[in-house]
Formats: C-alpha cells, structure tokens, sequence
C-alpha cells in the first residue's frame, strides 16, 4: 500500500480517536464506543490505527455516537481526499461492473484528446461487445463482485461513442503483447483483431503499436490513461489510482511519449495486427 494512502488513513485513524476522547459525554472507552455502535472492538482498534478504512456510512455513525454529528462533513472530507487517488476494486465493484463503466463514462465524455498506454489487453474503446464480455467475466470471477457483466458490457459499448463525436482524439500505444493476449476465445479474438485493422486511420483514432521486437527504452510497465493531462489513471490488482497532481502527470506523459517512440503507425500498425491475426486458429 502507498506511504502516502497509509499515512493518510493514520492520520484520520488519530481524529477518530481524538473524537472518542473528546466526547460531550466524557471520554469514551473503545469498548464502550463498540457497543454504541454494535461493532466488534477490533473494528474501532483497527479504524483508530489505520488498519482498516472506514465507508462514509461508518464515519458518520462514528461522530454521531461520539456525541459530534458536526465532526462527519470534516471525516467525509478527509476521506475522500485520499480515496480519490487510490480507488480499491474491493469498494468500486460491490456493485459490480456497470457502475463503473458509468463512473468512466462520465470521465471520458468531458475530455477531449486521450493519451493511453496498453500492455496486456485491447484498450476498452476499441473492444468488441464479445471481448469485453471475456473480459468482464473473468474479472468478477477474480474480485468475486456481482456477476452483471451484459450491462457492463452495454455501458462499455456506450462510452465507444465518443470515438465518433468532433473533437476528440485517442492516441493509444499498444505493446504487441496485448494483441496475443488470449483472454477470450480464439474466434472473438480473430475479431476483435479485425476490428483493430478497421479503425487504423480513424480521423479520432491515433493508433501505435510497439512490436515485440521493438527495442524500448523505459520497461513496459502498467496501463496507463491521461485525460486531458488533467489526470492519469493506473489500474492494478487491488485498486485503480487517480493521480492528479503536475508532476506525476508529467511523468506519465514522458513515459507515453518515450514508448511511442518504439511504436509503428499506419501500415506498419496493419502488417504486425495482421500478422497476429493470421496466428489465430479460429
């Protein structure tokens, strides 16, 4: 876990338990503020220590036993000032993955030019409804989160519009790697190859990919997106991190920039897509 993520749930872990103390009805033993709130004791050990991180509903009933309802509007801030970078899967998919989609559909509706780093799959905006599927599933099946993978799957399709709205632009790096990436069945790999052949020269589409062979001068590393070089985004694992601060996005933006650098274009794009392709035993 981040240093910085850590910190700060320590940091709202040590006002939780300023709060308790400084009750209007005296200080509150740990236990005694547990059977207030009908929560096992470790729960409050583990929320004052920042082991565990609280939900929004947890601090408001927090400061509501404490005596210091007016305490919530402060906690939910601190809150979501560190959640805002480091987003955990755990808490995003409860729902499951349409929410999601829809949070990210409302993201890229507002930006207008795209700069996306792909290493290990097809990049959401040029899926097929078929690959999307493959890979919806086998992610609930990972994060055990509900299973409502058709209206992810049409909440995905939905956001492709903004491919053909005037404006917009996707410049998007791909390793070859993701093309080999047998994430579904042979025949919707076949086509979703073929639909990457069509949109190269796509007016909103600038479409490189970095051939295994290309020597690369930065390792490969996550996925990445920058949005409008307001905001980056990285998925992993556990949690996808929003990082909004200059330097970081200017890092990002270096690093898309040196792996653009190993990537083909146009043609050359088609011939290592096709090439692909023509591996696949459909």
């Amino acid at each position: 876990m981040s240093t910085d993520y850590q910190r700060a749930r320590e940091e709202l872990g040590r006002r939780l338990r300023e709060l308790r103390a400084d009750s209007p009805d005296g200080r509150l033993t740990g236990t005694t503020l547990a059977r207030r709130l009908g929560w096992p004791q470790s729960k409050v050990s583990k929320l004052e220590s920042g082991r565990q991180t609280p939900t929004a509903d947890d601090l408001r009933a927090w400061a509501e036993a404490v005596g210091q309802p007016a305490a919530f509007d402060e906690l939910r801030a601190r809150l979501k000032g560190f959640e805002s970078h480091i987003r955990s899967w755990r808490r995003l998919l409860a729902a499951g993955h349409a929410p999601v989609q829809e949070t990210w559909h409302a993201l890229v509706s507002e930006s207008r030019t795209l700069h996306v780093w792909d290493d290990h799959v097809v990049n959401g905006l040029l899926q097929t409804a078929d690959y999307a599927r493959s890979l919806f599933a086998s992610h609930a099946g990972l994060r055990r989160s509900p299973q409502d993978t058709e209206d992810a799957v049409r909440a995905r399709m939905k956001r492709q519009e903004w491919l053909y709205r005037p404006g917009k632009q996707l410049n998007l790096v791909m390793w070859e790697a993701a093309l080999h990436s047998r994430v579904c069945a042979p025949e919707v790999l076949a086509a979703q190859l073929d639909r990457l052949l069509g949109v190269v020269g796509m007016d909103t589409v600038h479409l490189g990919i970095v051939p295994l062979e290309a020597p690369l001068r930065v390792p490969a590393g996550n996925g990445f997106w920058i949005l409008d070089d307001r905001l980056v985004t990285v998925e992993d694992w556990h949690a996808e991190l929003w990082l909004d601060d200059a330097e970081t996005i200017t890092l990002y933006r270096r690093a898309w920039d040196t792996l653009a650098e190993s990537a083909v274009y146009g043609t050359d794009a088609q011939q290592v897509i096709a090439r692909v392709r023509r591996s696949v035993k459909v």
